[in-house]
């Protein structure tokens, strides 16, 4: 019995439904707006990330003098801000024409190069007056263009991963001494300049950093600098994936949430250690593993994020994030990977397949979308269960609910269990929506078809399929408890209106 209490025990923000979408160059083309158009409407995202992309717009004269060329940035910026979402901007990479090596260039994808040909530059800037005027131009830019009022809202953060080669000093290595040192000295300088560029266009911006991949002693020295300098630090954002795909294919682990919850705990004693715990905190990516260019080539079991595995991963990250009272103001999962595929189920890091068929993933995004600001209590004993209830301001109930195994194995066995509301809901209209093996589940009915190349007619059945619906609708009754059948990685969304 999983029994739903009637008080808010708290109000609960929600940090769950924001995005990085990439690459951010896809947001003009057809494909892109097409997946940014599905989220707008289903109002599954929130806040998107992507990156300012100013090796785009920067560039300089015979005399070296700075020059620009807004264009492009601009129809993106248009786009998100017509849909209607908040944004959180990435400022990089490093523009070629002031990079200290424009020849230190990584591709951090499948591919010889990023989308449409590009690479990230990523070395420090030659010099960082010039890096601090683009910072300044830009800003004041978008400042001109969206007006101070809407800039504010968003968040500007200050490049991506300065912790790894793949994005910061690619020709030093990732963990030894001198070269975690050598990034940490060189960010701290990237950032001072970001700082200062923003700030003399308003101080109401918004600004924060650093977007670590994880390196720890690269976040307490972030945090001495920021602070022995005095510098304005609105946010922090980190980054946090769960388990080593390395260690999926070699047997040592399988899929984890606790690592994920284990690095969260470990990012909240170095921040408090610092003196920033109130200091307002981003997971600006996160994911159920690392390796964001990785499929089912690399990693065989990535074919979770084809299934009912990632959204039970998902709504079980939302419950234990909220039962350990992380205070983090938005986690943002990485799409990554959507241009480089090839065949539908390919086990990339994103909402939809090749030809745009919804995953449970994204499905699972909509759900949790639809949850209250009010936590309820609740009260179960089956530790496999993991719940949260929510009550909107209009009285309205939404309950999200999983049903998994540590490592998310179907080891675990199915039962029937019954959801008991202390509140009376008799004669309200109550919705179940469920994502398991049999419901809203397109590679499951794929496999069932044993096809390889689904003709047209087949792709709509299979994008029916993942077609969110209620598999339930009734009145209830005056017992007030509702029974599911729960199955391994089961999920499940009731509301009561």
């Amino acid at each position: 019995m999983i029994n739903i209490k009637s008080e808010i025990i708290k109000k609960q923000n929600n940090f769950w439904n924001h995005c990085l979408f990439h690459p951010t160059d896809a947001i003009e083309d057809p494909w892109g707006k097409r997946i940014i158009d599905r989220m707008a409407e289903d109002g599954s995202i929130k806040t998107i990330r992507f990156y300012s992309m100013f090796e785009d717009i920067v560039y300089t004269d015979e005399s070296g003098k700075l020059l620009y060329d807004f264009r492009i940035s601009d129809l993106r910026l248009d786009y998100m801000v017509e849909k209607g979402f908040d944004i959180l901007l990435a400022y990089g990479s490093i523009p070629p024409c002031i990079s200290a090596d424009p020849t230190d260039t990584t591709s951090v994808s499948k591919n010889k190069t990023r989308y449409k040909g590009k690479m990230w530059y990523a070395a420090p800037p030659k010099d960082y007056a010039l890096w601090e005027e683009i910072c300044y131009e830009y800003t004041r830019h978008i400042t001109e263009r969206y007006g101070i009022e809407t800039v504010s809202r968003w968040q500007i953060q200050c490049f991506n991963e300065p912790d790894i080669p793949q994005f910061f000093l690619s020709t030093l290595p990732r963990d030894e001494h001198f070269a975690v040192q050598k990034r940490i000295e060189e960010y701290n300088k990237l950032y001072t300049a970001f700082e200062h560029g923003i700030r003399r266009v308003s101080d109401k911006i918004k600004i924060g950093g650093p977007a670590l991949a994880g390196i720890h002693d690269f976040l307490g020295a972030f945090l001495d600098h920021v602070k022995e300098n005095d510098l304005k630090l609105d946010f922090i954002s980190l980054h946090n994936y769960g388990t080593d795909p390395k260690n999926l294919n070699t047997g040592v682990e399988r899929i984890d949430l606790n690592n994920n919850i284990r690095k969260q705990i470990e990012y909240d004693e170095l921040i408090r250690a610092h003196g920033f715990e109130d200091t307002e905190l981003v997971v600006d990516e996160w994911g159920m593993a690392s390796n964001g260019f990785y499929n089912i080539e690399e990693c065989p079991s990535f074919i979770c994020r084809e299934t009912e595995v990632f959204s039970s991963y998902f709504a079980k990250l939302i419950c234990e994030y909220i039962r350990h009272g992380f205070k983090m103001s938005k986690m943002l999962i990485c799409l990554s990977g959507q241009h480089e595929m090839v065949v539908d189920f390919s086990g990339f890091r994103n909402f939809f397949t090749l030809n745009f068929i919804k995953k449970p993933i994204y499905n699972a995004y909509i759900m949790a979308s639809w949850l209250g600001e009010g936590l309820l209590g609740e009260e179960h004993e089956n530790k496999n269960i993991y719940a949260v209830p929510t009550k909107k301001d209009d009285g309205s109930i939404a309950v999200l609910l999983t049903y998994s195994a540590d490592d998310f194995s179907e080891d675990i066995p199915s039962i029937t269990e019954k959801i008991h509301f202390n509140e009376d809901i008799t004669g309200k209209t109550v919705n179940i929506f469920c994502i398991d093996k049999e419901n809203t589940n397109p590679y499951n009915l794929y496999k069932k078809m044993s096809i390889e190349n689904p003709n047209e007619d087949e792709l709509k059945i299979l994008r029916e399929e993942g077609n969110l619906k209620p598999m339930s609708t009734f009145k209830a009754d005056k017992q007030s408890d509702i029974s599911l059948n729960l199955t391994p990685n089961s999920t499940f969304l009731i509301t009561i209106e």
